[in-house]
């Protein structure tokens, strides 16, 4: 990271128990080491064991990967950073509308077989990610799960939690997967109006769909970082770690431009 990024990023990085009185044991590394490193193999797609030499020892920065993930840090680190994003481009930090989609990727050999599946309309065994996103792009809610693993079944459940975390979201866009029963339980109990974007049977070819294209845009960015190009993680609490890893890059770099 340079400078300008790395102020970005620590002020909004989760401060430690220890530094607040609330008890613990203080850090013994530096944390801008730690996330640049996590960055790197985010970015690079590289194994932990071939963490350059550059950087901490590979153990600790897992170790510091790991905490962060089973402890909520790194959410907590990601959505700090979409509420500033938000706020800079004229905002509020609690979205209305929102957008809806599915990946699905091969799975590494080290994905289990009780986390993998086959989804049969894009001929893909591995894993599905669903996340919802902002009308500018940014992700509010990651989930994944096997590829067999159809989206209505999957939104459900992403919308539930998408509405517990985000009270005054009344709209979600979505393709032609998320019709039938989930439009009217979406309706009825959390009371958010799932708008489905309909394709066009006139159409042939690659068409740009209103809304739809924003979720796109923001599985195009994803896909940038190599880690991501294939899911390579044995559990899927890490994969969501890794994702929002890979989207707080993409938010710090356009806070830090727009600091200069």
């Amino acid at each position: 990271m340079s400078d300008a990024e790395w102020a970005v990023v620590r002020d909004a990085m989760p401060v430690p128990g220890w530094l607040e009185g609330r008890g613990g044991q203080p850090e013994s590394y530096c944390h801008r080491q730690m996330v640049d490193a996590v960055r790197y193999l985010v970015a690079g797609g590289i194994t932990w064991r071939a963490m350059p030499a550059d950087f901490p020892a590979w153990d600790r920065v897992y170790a510091f990967f790991r905490r962060w993930r089973d402890k909520g840090l790194a959410a907590e680190f990601h959505d700090r950073l979409r509420d500033r994003v938000r706020m800079a481009a004229g905002r509020g930090p609690e979205p209305t509308a929102a957008v809806i989609d599915a990946q699905s990727v091969r799975g590494a050999a080290s994905v289990p077989a009780a986390t993998r599946g086959f989804d049969g309309g894009k001929k893909i065994n591995g894993r599905k990610r669903h996340i919802v996103v902002d009308t500018l792009g940014l992700l509010l809610a990651v989930m994944v799960t096997a590829a067999s693993v159809t989206d209505r079944d999957a939104g459900q459940t992403l919308l539930i939690r998408l509405r517990e975390r985000h009270w005054h979201l009344t709209r979600v866009w979505a393709d032609g997967g998320y019709t039938g029963r989930l439009v009217d339980f979406a309706r009825g109990v959390l009371h958010v109006a799932l708008t489905v974007v309909r394709r066009s049977d006139d159409t042939s070819g690659f068409t740009v769909l209103p809304k739809r294209w924003l979720v796109e845009r923001t599985f195009a960015w994803l896909m940038h970082s190599r880690r991501l190009a294939r899911d390579y993680e044995r559990r899927t609490d890490t994969s969501e770690a890794v994702i929002r890893w890979s989207m707080s890059m993409v938010m710090s770099r356009r806070l830090a431009r727009r600091a200069r």
